[in-house]
């Protein structure tokens, strides 16, 4: 399988999976994509879901990587790395969600950034030390250090903003060491962001320093997180007799949505896709309007959603065909302010003794709202979002042990205003 870049219009520049994946980012600034999509068997599928979601995630990635990885050794790193459940709940009035946070982050960033770290490993045995450069609105560094955490031959740079992540997101990147260097910024997520993308755009620079991103830019972040849209409609299926569901998407950065869409496109069967924001509405704008109009992000209670320029926009473009308006007829749009976030909080506690964590909160809201059957995506653990939860119930949250330990460690970050160069002196220092 080649790798093009969304903006490689004419396939001139096709990458092997293990250039493509040590790139993050294409050259031209473009994100990868495969030359193919392909066609997964949902026969072959139900079964291996039958038997595990390591053993259907093994069957799916093989279809995208047999001919770079070896398939026993792929099932073997997965048979491992997916040894949590991954539940369909029943929560309030008919409303199911897949619940992604049984993970060893209790985030859904497990999925995609322990299959990087797993896969990375087997692509890049060897050789000068790897960098791995990755920005985060909370989870996606938390998952990422996790999973590079003492990877042989790899450092993890995470950039985070400062003062605008939950107090445990913060620890789980803080407090682990070794080869995990977390930066904070002086800035919002986009600004970081911007800075992973620009330090990837000096070739200069990645000439000297051997880096790649851990982002849902980087392929085997995103591919991973179609593989669990398969194994919840089954669930569904089964639960409900039902078919054809029209799946919630809680959505910042899009590369879980952009994942829903590939799915699909390997040959599941969804009814559609909603996209679910906060207060940083700009793909609801866009599916409202026809004008994508990036823009700097607000801070909300949802707090991993407070995008405003999403990078996977580009690759749901993509999958399109690059036709906006294909895009706009496949996607239906949800915006959910500040207090809609915390009365849904609230409601689901008081009503169902269910808790529910800011970002899932958004898309049970966006599941009522929309009133199609289906599900939602529930996409972090309520106790890592403990602060907000507390002030809207009054209940605290308890702390699965895992998250308990970390925050009785000594934390480290450094530093760090919005300024490539200082970036860049860093990394090159690590």
């Amino acid at each position: 399988m080649k790798w093009y870049s969304t903006r490689d219009q004419k396939r001139e520049h096709g990458q092997s999976l293990r250039e493509a994946v040590m790139m993050g980012l294409a050259p031209d600034g473009g994100l990868f994509v495969p030359e193919r999509i392909p066609q997964a068997d949902l026969s072959e599928a139900e079964r291996r879901a039958d038997e595990s979601y390591a053993s259907l995630a093994s069957y799916l990635a093989g279809l995208f990587f047999d001919g770079d990885l070896d398939p026993q050794e792929i099932a073997r790193q997965l048979a491992s790395l997916y040894d949590f459940p991954v539940p369909l709940r029943r929560v309030g009035d008919r409303r199911y969600t897949l619940e992604l946070f049984h993970g060893p982050t209790c985030a859904f960033k497990d999925f995609g950034a322990g299959f990087m770290g797993r896969m990375t490993g087997l692509l890049d045995r060897g050789g000068e030390r790897l960098v791995i450069l990755t920005a985060t609105s909370g989870d996606t560094g938390s998952a990422v250090a996790h999973g590079f955490y003492n990877v042989p031959g790899v450092d993890v740079v995470v950039l985070y903003p400062e003062g605008r992540i939950s107090r445990l997101q913060e620890c789980q990147m803080t407090a682990l060491g070794g080869n995990i260097h977390p930066l904070r910024v002086n800035g919002s997520f986009d600004d970081c962001q911007r800075l992973v993308k620009e330090l990837f755009a000096d070739e200069a620079f990645r000439h000297r320093r051997r880096v790649t991103s851990a982002n849902s830019i980087n392929l085997l972040r995103w591919i991973p997180q179609a593989f669990y849209y398969f194994y919840g409609y089954f669930l569904w299926r089964r639960e409900t007799g039902g078919d054809h569901p029209v799946i919630v998407v809680p959505s910042g950065n899009c590369g879980n949505l952009a994942a829903g869409m590939l799915a699909r496109r390997m040959g599941l069967p969804v009814g559609g896709f909603v996209a679910a924001s906060n207060l940083n509405d700009v793909v609801p704008e866009f599916l409202e309007t026809g004008i994508y109009l990036p823009r700097p992000s607000v801070r909300t209670p949802a707090s991993a959603m407070d995008v405003g320029a999403p990078s996977n926009f580009e690759r749901m473009l993509w999958l399109c065909g690059g036709d906006p308006d294909a895009l706009r007829a496949e996607l239906t749009g949800y915006r959910c302010d500040n207090a809609t976030i915390r009365r849904t909080i609230d409601t689901l506690y008081e009503r169902s003794g269910y808790l529910s964590d800011p970002h899932s909160a958004v898309g049970y809201a966006a599941s009522v709202a929309v009133g199609k059957p289906g599900f939602y995506l529930s996409t972090a653990h309520p106790a890592k979002f403990g602060e907000v939860i507390a002030t809207v119930t009054g209940r605290r949250v308890p702390l699965p042990e895992r998250l308990e330990s970390l925050t009785s460690l000594p934390q480290h970050a450094d530093p760090l205003e919005v300024d490539l160069g200082a970036l860049e002196e860093f990394v090159a220092r690590v």
